[in-house]
């Protein structure tokens, strides 16, 4: 019973964070559930696939919520999503297949490493200045491979890498947010597929399908689902910068327990 309060607990707060700041959510399951996971002693050698994959997969639903919030008020720019797709979802499919052959350490490190990035990012207000448009098919599906690709290797919807993308090519920051919120599915979907599939012949603990933990995406999902688009309420009348520099003590905190943990 804990740890299905632990899941939904955990749901709530990435539903928001997905709805509110465009970031999906992933930076805080991947680590809570690597956590849990460890507490619940599933196999060392698996605990990071297992909650990058369940993260992705959480993010289908999530991602969903959110969208279908910022549609409604105007701030999905559906061109984009459509350009920038088959390449979040190609690189999303390869970078969950690199993932299954890296150990759990290795995956550890490079999570680390990409929330200190994101931490930073967020506390010094580092962001791409809007000065150039949207480039072409070719290249915003190249621009696609590289976000998908990063996404699934930390389990993530990719919001942290194409909200400043969308900036810089002079997206409205309300805009690019719920944009991010859409390809956040695409990201989800290709993600979860890859971890399912490359995930079917490990030893894993019961009620896993592939590197997908079923009750941990349960929960989390059926919370997330109902607090997306409280958080996408949110995003246009609080103040987003404190918050998110708030969110970035949050993920030093979590990166550096996760980085005391490989020692």
């Amino acid at each position: 019973m804990s740890a299905w309060l632990l899941y939904l607990g955990l749901g709530a707060f990435a539903g928001v964070l997905a709805g509110l700041l465009g970031v999906g959510g992933g930076l805080v399951i991947v680590p809570i559930l690597t956590f849990i996971f460890t507490a619940q002693h599933m196999p060392a050698e698996h605990i990071l696939h297992l909650a990058l994959g369940t993260s992705l997969a959480s993010i289908m639903f999530t991602s969903v919520s959110s969208l279908r919030a910022h549609h409604k008020r105007g701030a999905v720019d559906w061109t984009v999503v459509r350009r920038i797709t088959p390449g979040i979802m190609a690189g999303t499919f390869f970078g969950s297949w690199v993932a299954a052959q890296l150990s759990t350490g290795f995956l550890k490190g490079s999570f680390v490493v990409f929330t200190y990035y994101v931490a930073l990012q967020m506390l010094l207000d580092i962001r791409p200045h809007p000065h150039r448009q949207l480039p072409g098919l070719a290249a915003m599906s190249g621009v696609g491979g590289v976000i998908g690709c990063v996404s699934s290797l930390v389990g993530i919807g990719g919001g942290s890498m194409s909200v400043p993308f969308l900036v810089w090519c002079n997206i409205a920051m309300h805009n690019a947010i719920g944009t991010s919120a859409a390809i956040g599915f695409p990201i989800a979907l290709a993600g979860a597929a890859g971890y399912l599939l490359n995930g079917l012949g490990a030893e894993l603990p019961p009620h896993s399908f592939g590197f997908i933990y079923l009750p941990a995406l349960l929960g989390v999902s059926l919370a997330s689902m109902f607090t997306a688009p409280l958080g996408a309420r949110l995003a246009h009348s609080l103040p987003i910068g404190w918050l998110k520099k708030i969110f970035a003590l949050l993920l030093i905190v979590m990166g550096t327990k996760l980085l005391l943990s490989m020692f």
